[in-house]
Parts: C-alpha cells; sequence; structure tokens
C-alpha cells in the first residue's frame, strides 16, 4: 500500500455511526483509495466520458429532515445504496470515508468534493452489517442501479 492508503479500517457498522456523530463533511467514495483519487487523476462521468472537477462521492451526514430516526440506518442506507459499486466498478474498488469541501454535483446529482482528507477503509463486514439493518426495513428496498433505458436494473 502506498502512505495515503495506510489509514484505519472501520470493522462495524457502530464505529462508522460513531465517526458520524463526531464530524462533518464527511462522505464515502468507492474507489482503489487515496494513493489512487488524490494525485493527478479525477472522477469521470462514465456516460460521456467527460472529467469531472472533483471527486464523486456519497455524503455521510445526516440531513435535517431525517429528523429523529436512527442514526444507524441513515448511515446504513448511505453504504447500501452504492453497494453495487465494488461490483461494478471492478477489482480493487471498496469503500472509504473521507473529510472533504463539496464544491459542486455530478451528473447523477451527487457531491463532487476537493481538498480530500482520508480517514478511514470501510472492512466489507460494514457492508454488510448495513445490508442486513436495511433488509429489516418494511418495504421493497434495493441499491440503485440504472439501465440505459431509465428503468432499475435486475
Amino acid at each position: 500500500m502506498t502512505a495515503p492508503d495506510a489509514l484505519p479500517v472501520l470493522t462495524s457498522l457502530d464505529d462508522l455511526v460513531a465517526m458520524v456523530e463526531r464530524g462533518k463533511n464527511l462522505f464515502v467514495r468507492w474507489s482503489r483509495g487515496p494513493g489512487t483519487d488524490l494525485g493527478p487523476a479525477s472522477s469521470t462521468d462514465d456516460l460521456t466520458g467527460t472529467s469531472l472537477p472533483g471527486l464523486s462521492v456519497n455524503a455521510l451526514d445526516v440531513e435535517p429532515w431525517w429528523d429523529d430516526r436512527p442514526l444507524r440506518l441513515w448511515v446504513a442506507r448511505r453504504l447500501y445504496d452504492y453497494c453495487h459499486l465494488r461490483r461494478d466498478k471492478g477489482p480493487g474498488v471498496r469503500p472509504w470515508v473521507l473529510e472533504g469541501r463539496e464544491i459542486g454535483r455530478g451528473p447523477d446529482n451527487e457531491p463532487l468534493v476537493r481538498d480530500a482528507r482520508p480517514l478511514a477503509w470501510i472492512d466489507t463486514e460494514v457492508i454488510d452489517e448495513a445490508e442486513r439493518e436495511v433488509v429489516r426495513q418494511r418495504g421493497p428496498w434495493g441499491p440503485l442501479r440504472r439501465s440505459a433505458d431509465g428503468e432499475p436494473a435486475g
């Protein structure tokens, strides 16, 4: 591992929840890691190939409308909604937490950040815990995936 990739590893969903409770401007990035992302590489729109002005991420900060609902469920959903990226983006892609400055939105309305400060890797067990947390909820709920015709992919 390169030095930027030598991060602590969060091994439980509760560890990640505690990090979200303590911090602000926290995001999850699904990639090969900070060693790749913090160099000259930038995010690219998969559809058009357009280079984006920041890293594509998913926000962990809780929105005010969430009210007093469980933070654990919020964090679980933030991971679960994008867990397909570890498969779709190829070998070596895994989630990591960063603190950053949001500078805009990407083509899928995802936050784009600069000045990323890597904080921790997220272990696969945390993703498994998030999936179990979401499955306990009532009603159908699946990770975000879209096909070319705009319908959910199967």
